[in-house]
């Protein structure tokens, strides 16, 4: 599986593109905009067309579920800790019947002890960062590790096919993306090269 980051900032005709994106094949979308608020992320999602909201998956706002047919949330490592591992009831409220719920995190060890059963699992970086300058890649390979595991961190056309051999499920791209002047053609380009 191939996914697709949002880029923190915004991006000229970003929806569009995303429209594009989808239409090209894309499976998943991460919606990720710290700096939005609740009505930038309904703004967001309006722009894309109905029928790839099964696509998209979310970082924050993750009652939007209820209203939209999302793919489903995603937890960033601090969410993670601060909801789930604390036994808060977090999902109480919301409709997640069939729903995906997915989680990042930044250590092997932390990955592979962890008790709650995501569907998937970033874990970065695998290879130095594109977008974060000074996020050197630690090339993680997870081949005993018995979850879905995506690759994040400096993934791009010349190496997405690497990942496969690491043991991972799939990959995330974001910088390798929306830092180019054709997203859409680079996208194009790395779903040739990943080979799953």
């Amino acid at each position: 599986m191939l996914i697709v980051i949002a880029s923190e900032n915004d991006i000229q005709n970003e929806t569009k593109i995303v429209n594009q994106l989808f239409q090209a094949g894309l499976e998943c979308f991460h919606l990720r905009k710290p700096s939005y608020d609740l009505k930038n992320y309904e703004a967001f999602l309006n722009g894309i067309a109905i029928e790839f909201h099964n696509r998209i998956v979310i970082h924050d706002y993750h009652e939007l579920i209820n209203e939209y047919d999302l793919k489903g949330i995603h937890f960033s490592e601090p969410n993670r800790i601060n909801n789930l591992e604390q036994g808060t009831g977090y999902f109480k409220g919301l409709n997640m019947m069939s729903k995906t719920i997915s989680t990042s995190f930044h250590d092997v060890e932390t990955l592979k002890h962890c008790d709650f059963e995501f569907d998937y699992q970033f874990l970065s970086p695998v290879f130095t960062s594109i977008s974060k300058s000074d996020y050197q890649g630690k090339q993680f390979d997870v081949t005993g590790i018995d979850k879905s595991i995506i690759a994040l961190g400096g993934i791009h056309k010349d190496n997405v096919s690497k990942v496969n051999a690491l043991g991972y499920a799939g990959a995330a791209v974001l910088g390798s993306v929306w830092q180019m002047r054709n997203p859409l053609l680079v996208y194009k380009e790395m779903q040739f090269s990943a080979n799953y």
